[in-house]
């Protein structure tokens, strides 16, 4: 199917099997949640660094170029690109003065406040204190131009007009931009990596604990696994359907607006009988094989059980969690 071939996110790369693929589905999901959690609160350094250890993570699985480049390209182009916007954008609004008093009020006569006379006297070669003023203003000039800095803190990163880059505008930029590609990327990568069935199969696993409250898990856990099963053919059916109105080289400017839409209710009048006979078609093949309720025909899509593989990525999450309660936290 062309269609479900040119989306660019969501799809599960069969061959060729990384290592990311032998993970099991539970281990993979707690690493996700890490990369969506461990960004809250964090400073610049750690979410630059979760935009790193993914891109690292992808290049030693060895996924193919083309799949990486396909689905990943457009989003490092926008993330790069709200980064080179955020950083130049101002980092505040204008200030804007607006009058407690309006213009045309009466303006009463008021009492000038005179400041007492500074008792300080002259010096006797001085009396009248003839440029003594500038004097002192030009030698504190001079100590002021003359002393160092205390640190080498800068506010204004890079100021040529009409660009200016700041510390708030630059970190407001980082943020926002690996926000997103974390945010993102890992999903894909999770979704890239993993079968639809391992992950129903693994929320059922971890969902198991709402059995005592009453939670339909089997049956939840079943739903999911069918709606990911017929997704694609609610594409399929799509893609059909517009290929066969291409076919048929319709001319819509001599139909107008109401033979185009009557066009359009017919094509979608089609396309729900056509999912209303797949849905047909499946229940008949579950009845067929004796599937009456998920409690009784469980499909079982993996053996549960952990392997070396997965008990040294958890051992590496704990560790993930380890640094950053110890490091990363926001300034």
């Amino acid at each position: 199917m062309d269609l479900l071939r040119s989306l660019p996110l969501g799809l599960y790369l069969e061959k060729p099997s990384t290592w990311l693929h032998h993970l099991d589905a539970r281990v993979k999901l707690a690493w996700l949640m890490s990369f969506l959690l461990t960004p809250v609160l964090a400073n610049e350094l750690w979410r630059l660094g979760l935009v790193v250890f993914l891109i690292l993570v992808t290049l030693a699985a060895q996924i193919p170029l083309r799949v990486w480049r396909q689905q990943m390209g457009w989003l490092l182009f926008i993330c790069s690109t709200i980064l080179i916007v955020g950083s130049i954008t101002p980092d505040g609004l204008p200030d804007t003065h607006q009058p407690r008093l309006p213009q045309d009020e009466l303006n009463f006569p008021q009492q000038e406040i005179t400041p007492p006379p500074d008792e300080s006297r002259n010096p006797w070669y001085n009396p009248f204190g003839w440029g003594t003023a500038e004097s002192e203003t030009d030698s504190l000039v001079e100590e002021a131009e003359e002393l160092p800095q205390p640190t080498d803190y800068r506010y204004v990163l890079l100021e040529q007009p009409p660009l200016r880059v700041t510390r708030q505008s630059l970190s407001l930029a980082v943020r926002v931009s690996t926000l997103l590609f974390t945010l993102i990327y890992s999903t894909n990568l999770y979704l890239l990596t993993t079968a639809p069935e391992a992950i129903t199969d693994g929320l059922e696993d971890l969902m198991q604990p709402l059995r005592r409250f009453g939670v339909p898990v089997t049956e939840i856990a079943l739903t999911l696994t069918l709606s990911l099963r017929f997704l694609p053919l609610v594409l399929e059916e799509i893609q059909n359907l517009g290929r066969s109105v291409q076919t048929r080289a319709i001319n819509w400017k001599k139909l107008g607006f109401r033979g185009t839409a009557k066009i359009w209710l017919i094509v979608a009048e089609r396309l729900l009988q056509n999912l209303l006979l797949r849905a047909e078609q499946i229940s008949a093949a579950m009845e067929v094989r004796g599937f009456t309720s998920p409690n009784r025909h469980r499909v079982i899509w993996h053996d549960g059980q952990l392997k070396w593989m997965d008990s040294l990525a958890i051992a590496l999450l704990l560790g993930f969690w380890v640094v950053r309660g110890l490091w990363g936290w926001e300034a």
